[in-house]
């Protein structure tokens, strides 16, 4: 039996708390290539999405089924055809395509209905729902190439599936659409994502891949991951790409995610399905482990709400324990919430600062600034303080200064300098605690800051 370190441990689940409150009732639809099954990452991806479900995620899940065809039509001795980057489906494909289907549906709903003691998904009770959500009309004849029986989704049903998983089940979906006539055609996973996610409206949609994610260099394959893409950079790098022919092509993945994004799901990702794990690091840490496409920068400086008062908490808590920082109970927050700055990534807080004006003496403490540990050295800090600094500005103050016991030399390196506690306006200096023997730092105001 492995052991479990309480000091690393600990932390641990702290840092990912956030996350699970954050993500509580959202929708993800997460498709899963079939490459990803062949390779025997289907029992670590229903554990992994059965820990998510358990944490009150909604969860649609689409299957790929390339290599599965691809076997069967080899079995029968039949080749496999493609052509813009879309099978060509025959009478005998959709035959191996209806085939492989029904095979991979059956294990994936045996995989999540393991239970076996000492596994993610002891104690767990999945349903897994399946049926006909997608109606399809053909591809038709392109470029004098008969697709056949190869479909486009023209309809999602939404609100059939958002029943399925508003009661608790996870809905599985399978690259087949209908047409109103009972035809079957055979579709892409990609599409029925994307098409899915999109008439959902739904908070993620995570594909599984082949690849790593977009590197920040294209032309170097050892460069590091670009993990956050605003959605006019991904449209700019896809006008950049040759059309896709085959999914490891890097606008294969890309051109779904700009589409899902075009079509109202706020985040979209490219996950490498090699490294385990990938969709619970992507999910539950900071920086992620994939590269993901939104609309705009997720990060977020602004003044808090009455929403984040239990964020702010969670952020200063660690530090009011280890003496860093005064404690402050929730009443006091909620009270003076309007002084409170707060930064934010995809939904949780990060960091904060609050700014109390003594205007009588044309200066403004700083106290609170706090950034969690999971994200220090990227420069939140300095950004939050910025920040404090345009609003005691707007005030038309000269300085602020800050009291502190642990965190001197921070300051200094940013302009402030040390003066006696006799310098606090008078208000303040009633209020200062001799015996923590706080340092107080001051900085002077330029004028107004540009940038």
């Amino acid at each position: 039996m492995s052991l479990v370190f309480p000091h690393t441990f600990v932390p641990w689940f702290r840092a990912v708390a956030p996350y699970m409150h954050a993500y509580r009732g959202k929708t993800f639809v997460v498709a899963a290539t079939g490459e990803m099954i062949a390779a025997g990452k289907l029992e670590s991806l229903a554990q992994d999405l059965s820990i998510m479900h358990s944490m009150g995620i909604k969860l649609v899940l689409v299957h790929g089924f390339r290599p599965q065809v691809n076997e069967q039509l080899a079995l029968k001795g039949h080749a496999a055809r493609f052509s813009h980057g879309k099978r060509i489906t025959d009478a005998l494909t959709l035959d191996c395509a209806q085939e492989a289907a029904g095979q991979l549906r059956f294990e994936i709903e045996a995989a999540f209905s393991q239970g076996l003691p000492n596994t993610p998904m002891a104690n767990a009770t999945v349903r897994v729902v399946s049926g006909n959500f997608l109606t399809a009309r053909p591809v038709g004849i392109v470029d004098g190439i008969d697709f056949m029986h190869s479909g486009l989704v023209r309809r999602v049903d939404a609100a059939a599936i958002r029943r399925a998983i508003d009661i608790g089940a996870i809905v599985l979906l399978s690259p087949f659409g209908f047409s109103p006539t009972g035809e079957a055609f055979n579709l892409t996973m990609e599409e029925v994502a994307t098409a899915t996610a999109v008439a959902l409206q739904a908070d993620k949609l995570l594909f599984l891949t082949e690849l790593p994610g977009v590197r920040e260099d294209l032309n170097d394959p050892e460069s590091a991951i670009d993990t956050e893409m605003a959605l006019a950079d991904a449209k700019r790098l896809l006008g950049t790409l040759p059309p896709p022919q085959q999914p490891t092509d890097l606008a294969f993945y890309l051109q779904h995610c700009v589409a899902a994004c075009e079509g109202g799901v706020e985040r979209s990702h490219i996950l490498p399905f090699a490294v385990d794990g990938a969709i619970l690091q992507e999910v539950f840490t900071h920086d992620g482990i994939g590269t993901m496409v939104v609309d705009e920068k997720l990060e977020s400086l602004r003044e808090a709400t009455s929403d984040d008062v239990g964020g702010i908490l969670q952020v200063i808590e660690p530090f009011e324990r280890d003496g860093t920082l005064v404690r402050r109970e929730r009443t006091e927050i909620e009270r003076d919430l309007a002084n409170y700055t707060v930064i934010e990534h995809d939904g949780v807080i990060f960091g904060c600062a609050a700014l109390y004006p003594y205007p009588e003496s044309r200066t403004a403490e700083m106290a609170a600034l706090t950034v969690s540990p999971a994200v220090q050295g990227q420069g939140d800090g300095e950004r939050l303080l910025k920040r404090i600094e345009q609003r005691a500005r707007g005030m038309g103050l000269d300085s602020i200064f800050v009291l502190t016991t642990r965190t001197m030399h921070w300051f200094i390196k940013r302009g402030f300098v040390q003066v006696d506690p006799e310098w606090l306006p008078e208000a303040r200096k009633r209020k200062y605690n001799w015996d923590r023997r706080s340092q107080v730092l001051v900085k002077k105001l330029a004028g107004p800051a540009t940038r």
